[in-house]
């Protein structure tokens, strides 16, 4: 889940990193900010669905995403995780819009509307793969520069995005911080507490867990919002409208690479291997940042003090609390909002 995430890697790699250093850069300011009382206070959105899903054809994909706000706005680029989807934006999308942000949901390769263009393409999940995604979507539409935002895989990805392309990227929100990971920490055993909260990355690394994921999708995505987000009480009309993002004939290929490429079980493309080699360094983020994290995330996640000196430019971080869980936007679309409109004031 990631990021759900932060890699397994990622909590080795940060420790590692971290120990005998400062953990604070010299440009980077963090502030534990606190915002109460702005998660959900209902169980479903305050709209049923986005409504217009725009398709165009960009790198390897046809790319199906949400569009909205004023064609002159500044641009966000909003990215979702797994097992989640577009959706988990809904109730930010307006938000944005109203403060004049032109707003892009994409739907990562392997979800909702979003395909390849060939056949033969490989079904990659490695994580620069979906970075490429975003800047071919970018690159499509015409878009010079914009802020990214994520949760989960998307985090990752927006890390990714601003780390490598600074000049394409004014600012970054981050839930759960830097999860930019790479496949040698991903080797590196974990004590066993850490290692259990990973037990779907090891079943999907067997052929039973692969089956068995194609066959239980929805229950599998139920079982794991259940345990990122423990105090969010969805129903099952808001789950039903993003799991038919897993019907998509390419989502359980990308998952599964994506987990078992973590663990080097699975190769990557060549391709992306250059990236790769850079984001194994653990690259310093330079754009100005917020990253955040609910006091009820249920996934694993690193804590803030272990990545702070990963972004060297205007910097903080924030803490929301209420029983807020791992699909922050979701849980608290007010707080995610402000951070995005607060970013660009840093």
């Amino acid at each position: 889940m990631k990021n759900q995430q932060l890699n397994r890697r990622t909590f080795l790699g940060a420790a590692a990193m971290m120990a005998g250093s400062s953990l604070f850069g010299s440009a980077a300011a963090q502030t534990e900010a606190t915002d109460r009382g702005t998660q959900s206070a209902t169980p479903s959105s305050s709209r049923a669905e986005f409504t217009t899903i725009h398709q165009v054809k960009a790198g390897v994909l046809d790319i199906g995403y949400v569009d909205e706000g004023p064609r002159d706005g500044r641009v966000v680029i909003l990215l979702h995780g797994w097992p989640y989807d577009i959706h988990s934006f809904v109730d930010v999308v307006p938000i944005l819009t109203a403060a004049n942000f032109r707003v892009i949901v994409p739907h990562l390769r392997g979800y909702g509307t979003t395909r390849f263009l060939s056949k033969d393409s490989v079904r990659n999940g490695q994580q620069s793969a979906f970075a490429l995604d975003v800047l071919a979507l970018m690159d499509v539409l015409f878009i010079k520069k914009a802020i990214v935002a994520g949760f989960d895989w998307g985090a990752r990805t927006a890390c990714i995005l601003a780390a490598l392309w600074p000049d394409r990227f004014e600012a970054l929100v981050s839930v759960s911080g830097y999860l930019i990971g790479n496949q040698k920490a991903g080797r590196a055993p974990l004590v066993p507490t850490a290692e259990l909260q990973w037990w779907y990355q090891f079943y999907f690394a067997t052929d039973r867990g692969r089956e068995g994921y194609q066959q239980y999708r929805r229950e599998f995505a139920k079982q794991i919002w259940t345990l990122a987000s423990p105090q969010w009480h969805y129903n099952d009309v808001v789950f039903d409208r993003s799991a038919t993002a897993f019907d998509n004939p390419d989502h359980v290929d990308i998952v599964i690479h994506n987990y078992r490429w973590r663990l080097d079980l699975a190769q990557g493309e060549t391709r992306y291997d250059s990236y790769e080699q850079k984001l194994a360094s653990g690259p310093v983020i330079t754009v100005p940042t917020i990253t955040m994290e609910g006091d009820a995330n249920g996934a694993p996640h690193p804590d803030s003090n272990n990545y702070a000196k990963k972004f060297s430019g205007k910097y903080e971080h924030r803490l929301i609390r209420g029983g807020v869980g791992h699909n922050l936007p979701q849980e608290a679309p007010e707080a995610f909002a402000k951070a995005i409109t607060g970013v660009v004031k840093l």
